[in-house]
């Protein structure tokens, strides 16, 4: 990094947990990068991928209302849901914009920068792909599951998850934004249908592993029913490696204080327990362990700390090796 020139930090991921990150770390004094997945297949971004043959807006959407600092107003437009009974049923209005944007322009990513640039959005955002595509699993008793909103629903162990139709290509601002990092950090969310889908795209796992960025992981705070029941911290990022191969993934962010028993019932409803994070496996795995309450203890659903979040992993950007 030459001295005087803000750091790159590139952020990989979607779901509920990357926005999260994004919002303590837009307001640093850093270059941001967002790379978000575009495997979604439920509710509304489903409905306008089969239509419109995009890539799954959702996602997208919510990073870009993140990165924005457009009036509260509009953003309150952009992520309203329009009631269940007429013909906008279900559908998000930043997700309408982005899909009438791309019949606009022609083009997803470019629709997603103009909308982007209305919005004031601080940083870049890049769909991990500009094609369309699907995400399908196999469990471990050899039977496929389609659909990323299908996958967590099967109640069966996860052996892999892959994408169709092949191949898949990346967009190419993507791949250069990894190569060009000063740290790459891999959000948390759901591991095999929102994290997955973007690190297993070609070129997209090559970079990961060249990079001479520290790449982080922020492990899950619990697990999810139907992706990683029972699985510790290290289990997590065995999967990574075991889709990407055993350069991708230096260091990881685990939660160290107690999970409140309160919570905790909560989650047990939903057969939601907190990871464990297992020390020795974890150094054995040659990680680098960051560990801190990371936990927004104002919330009765477990979010990450976003301004926490962000100091910690601001202060490891000087830590890159190179």
């Amino acid at each position: 990094m030459d001295n005087g020139q803000k750091p790159n930090v590139v952020v990989i991921g979607g779901g509920t947990g990357m926005p999260v990150l994004l919002r303590g770390l837009k307001d640093l004094p850093i270059d941001l990068t967002a790379l978000v997945t575009v495997a979604d297949d439920g509710g509304s971004t489903g409905q306008l991928r089969n239509q419109m043959s995009i890539p799954a807006p959702g996602d997208i959407r919510n990073v870009i209302a993140a990165l924005s600092d457009a009036e509260p107003m509009l953003l309150e437009l952009f992520q309203h849901r329009f009631a269940v009974g007429n013909g906008l049923s279900g559908h998000s209005m930043g997700n309408l914009l982005l899909a009438a944007m791309t019949s606009v322009t022609g083009n997803f990513f470019t629709g997603i920068q103009e909308i982007s640039r209305v919005l004031n959005v601080k940083g870049e955002i890049y769909p991990i792909s500009n094609d369309s595509m699907s995400l399908h699993a196999k469990m471990d008793d050899g039977t496929v599951v389609s659909g990323e909103s299908n996958i967590p629903l099967a109640g069966k162990k996860i052996e892999r998850v892959y994408l169709s139709p092949q191949p898949v290509q990346p967009l190419p601002d993507a791949v250069e934004a990894i190569k060009n990092a000063d740290l790459v950090v891999v959000a948390p969310g759901s591991l095999y249908t929102s994290i997955l889908p973007n690190l297993i795209i070609p070129q997209i796992d090559v970079a990961l592993g060249e990079t001479k960025a520290n790449v982080v992981y922020v492990c899950n705070v619990m697990t999810q029913e139907g992706e990683t029941t029972g699985y510790t911290a290290a289990d997590h990022v065995q999967a990574i490696r075991g889709h990407i191969g055993p350069d991708c993934i230096n260091s990881i962010v685990v939660h160290n204080e107690p999970i409140h028993k309160r919570v905790r019932e909560v989650y047990a409803e939903e057969n939601a327990a907190p990871v464990i994070y297992d020390t020795e496996r974890l150094l054995d795995m040659g990680l680098e362990i960051i560990e801190s309450d990371i936990i927004d203890p104002s919330r009765t659903t477990l979010r990450h700390d976003t301004q926490k979040v962000a100091k910690l992993l601001y202060s490891m950007i000087d830590n890159a090796p190179g």
